[in-house]
């Protein structure tokens, strides 16, 4: 009989209150754990079918008392239908080229980075990263995770996601892209080729971590059709009766 060592406890922990980076006015608090050990793939993958995200090597969730505005969403690519929009937004980058390449932090990422943060999200957190903690960002993993960087035909850098493999899909974890091509729709482009992508490596979705219908920043992920939200413990599809009316959508926030 071989010997199994005992699996170790998982630790949860809660943090303290902080400014909500998604509404403004509120407060968020998070349950934190951390994914390490020979384990560490699995578990996340149970973590992120369980609502979770992944930040280093700590996944966290909200636990906000009284609100439930961040909502876990995914896409399940192979009845995903792009819309006449993302249709168009996939034609005005066809000629873009994309390249896997491993989770290492490069002097041009960042320099893209830096311009992303700084007319993005002036007066977020993130804005103030030297490249020793974007290096941390992206190389701080446990689990397998690649950079896919997006290219012009004249190999200048225009974009770039962080993405996490999983057992069941591809998670998207952080991207930023040349913030004067904004009309390009690069982020949306982002997703939009990672669900390709998933669907190429036989992967049946695509996370893309919370939907906040409260928050213009956030609501777009909405836009990807059909989509599914985890509700109760079950995921389920995405419906016109969860959608916010513009109107009541509270303006964008940094973060």
């Amino acid at each position: 009989m071989t010997y199994k060592p005992p699996r170790r406890p998982q630790f949860f922990y809660t943090t303290a209150p902080l400014p909500c980076p998604y509404v403004a006015g509120r407060t968020e608090r998070k349950v934190v754990t951390e994914i390490t050990g020979p384990d560490a793939e699995q578990l996340h993958d149970r973590l992120s079918r369980a609502g979770f995200r992944r930040s280093h090597n700590i996944a966290y969730a909200p636990v906000c008392p009284s609100c439930q505005s961040c909502v876990p969403i995914r896409i399940p690519v192979a009845t995903f239908q792009p819309d006449r929009t993302l249709r168009r937004i996939a034609k005005a980058n066809e000629r873009v080229e994309a390249f896997e390449v491993p989770a290492r932090a490069t002097a041009e990422q960042f320099q893209l980075f830096q311009r992303y943060q700084r007319q993005r999200h002036s007066d977020g957190d993130m804005a103030t990263m030297s490249f020793y903690d974007y290096r941390a960002m992206v190389e701080d993993t446990p689990i397998e995770t690649l950079v896919v960087e997006f290219r012009e035909p004249d190999d200048r850098l225009i974009g770039a996601c962080l993405a996490d493999r999983l057992g069941d899909g591809l998670s998207a974890v952080y991207s930023f892209f040349a913030p004067a091509l904004h009309r390009r729709s690069l982020g949306t482009y982002t997703i939009l080729w990672l669900i390709d992508r998933a669907r190429a490596m036989g992967l049946p979705f695509v996370y893309l971590g919370y939907w906040v219908p409260e928050s213009r920043k956030m609501a777009y992920k909405a836009r990807f059709r059909p989509s599914e939200v985890l509700a109760g413990g079950t995921w389920r599809v995405l419906t016109e009766a969860d959608m916010v009316p513009e109107s009541q959508l509270v303006p964008e926030t940094a973060g």
